[in-house]
């Protein structure tokens, strides 16, 4: 599964998640539910999948992504769908759904990077089970030729 696949899975699974969450509390219109699973996917992949889960692990980008999705689906809910309170409750099942999705997601990639780091160890040629590496050398003295 390469990188088009993966984009495709978090834009499917947040429709999933969006179609539950705003159809339950709202009458929000197919196009709402679309743009905001686009958007949710794109901020998601980039700042998720691509820079804070390769820095800093799975859990924070877990959490990274929920508070992502509230947030985006809170600010622009309560604008485009004119109710304040009542969103939270949306983005909240929203961001739960999209969490749950992205564990199975972010275990899939970090096997992926796993597999990549693996193949580069095994063509530095060095053994990967030495900590350490050594250089040895003869000391040579300085010449006298600057007297």
């Amino acid at each position: 599964m390469n990188q088009t696949m993966i984009f495709i899975l978090k834009f499917v699974s947040s429709l999933i998640a969006f179609a539950i969450a705003l159809d339950l509390f709202f009458d929000a219109t197919f196009a709402d539910i679309l743009s905001f699973s686009l958007l949710v996917t794109v901020m998601s992949y980039l700042l998720g999948d691509r820079m804070i889960l390769p820095r800093l692990g799975n859990r924070n980008a877990l959490i990274a992504d929920f508070f992502l999705v509230y947030a985006s689906v809170w600010v622009f809910g309560s604008v485009l769908l004119n109710s304040y309170l009542q969103i939270a409750w949306g983005s909240i099942i929203a961001a739960g759904i999209i969490t749950l999705a992205e564990v199975f997601v972010h275990s899939y990639l970090l096997n992926r990077m796993e597999a990549r780091e693996k193949e580069k160890r095994g063509e530095s040629g060095m053994n990967p089970k030495l900590a350490y590496g050594m250089e040895i050398a003869e000391e040579r003295e300085p010449t006298k030729d600057w007297e």
